[in-house]
């Protein structure tokens, strides 16, 4: 497995070894002995996720904060989707930042996203199925966000003057200004 920390650090980015064949492929998509010796990090996944998608969905961009907390670890198994995430501590030198990323079930990437980050992604293709690890279970009173298109955090979502799909729920999302961190 490659990995390679971004411009964020603490996240990373990770291709598995791929090995393929006529009867497919095969990847082993996390070891943590491999994970920790690559990164240093010993985390401890305690929950699989997994969503199904259509075109045009936003998912986003959402966090827990306090106790709650989470670091993940994300992939696309089928379809293909811009994936962001956004530093949110208050004491990084990239307090702000984002990064985005072409996560899709060809190419096999993955990402670590490390807790004190907010995440969101775009469905880029039909029946995207979109799945993800976790290190600390969902808390609704610890339910965070921000909204997609917060002006001073200037993410490219490439959208191209198409409207996306965005739950009532995310649309109300206040601004990282106004955010709770």
């Amino acid at each position: 497995m490659l990995v390679e920390e971004t411009k964020l650090k603490g996240s990373y980015i990770l291709q598995p070894k791929v090995f393929k064949d006529k009867r497919g492929y095969f990847i082993e998509s996390y070891n943590k002995k491999v994970f920790k010796k690559a990164t240093g990090l010993e985390v401890d996944f305690i929950q699989d996720n997994e969503s199904m998608s259509s075109k045009g969905v936003l998912r986003g961009l959402h966090y827990q904060i306090g106790a709650y907390a989470q670091a993940k670890l994300v992939r696309v198994i089928q379809g293909k989707v811009l994936d962001v995430m956004v530093d949110l501590r208050p004491n990084s030198l990239t307090y702000g930042e984002n990064v985005s990323l072409l996560l899709s079930g060809e190419n096999k990437t993955q990402l670590f996203i490390p807790r004190g980050f907010a995440h969101g992604f775009l469905v880029l293709e039909d029946k995207t199925i979109f799945s993800y690890k976790c290190d600390n279970p969902y808390n609704k009173e610890a339910e965070a966000g921000i909204i997609y298109n917060d002006k001073n955090l200037n993410i490219d979502w490439k959208l191209s003057g198409v409207e996306p799909i965005i739950s009532d729920k995310d649309l109300l999302l206040p601004t990282l200004e106004n955010a709770r961190l």
